[in-house]
């Protein structure tokens, strides 16, 4: 029983997380078309720190920490190559969400970032999940 919660709110998280992802690079390219100072700046800079704070940095944490204790209630899951694979996809998904992080700081900075390259890898957060997913599920291997 203990398992299905701990797995319950690992996926609650998981969702958290994946939705503040995909919103933190929109908002610093909404921020990137005004100059600091501007009201859209500002108001862009201040939303993706609520959204660090209050959303994603929890998330994260409580990701791995509920993944984690998964593994430790039933290490028998360690068997499966599908495990290794997500696990390995999960921890890209963790250095692209502190890419993020860092670009936005640049941003809020008014430092010059590539709003192209902020664009693109704004969807790859939900093909690593379409990914991650299907492992999870599917178990190919």
């Amino acid at each position: 029983m203990l398992y299905l919660w701990v797995k319950s709110f690992h996926l609650i998280f998981v969702i958290a997380w994946m939705a503040g992802l995909l919103i933190l690079p929109r908002y610093k390219l909404h921020q990137l078309t005004s100059k600091p100072g501007e009201p859209l700046f500002e108001t862009m800079k201040s939303a993706s720190a609520k959204l660090r704070k209050i959303i994603l940095t929890p998330s994260i944490i409580l990701v791995w920490v509920l993944g984690i204790s998964l593994i430790v209630i039933n290490p028998a899951i360690m068997s499966g190559g599908w495990l290794h694979a997500k696990l390995l996809l999960v921890l890209l998904l963790s250095g692209l969400h502190g890419y993020f992080v860092a670009m936005g700081k640049k941003i809020d900075r008014g430092e010059d970032v590539p709003a192209k390259r902020l664009k693109m890898l704004n969807e790859v957060p939900f093909i690593l999940l379409i990914i991650i997913v299907i492992l999870v599920i599917v178990k190919p291997f």
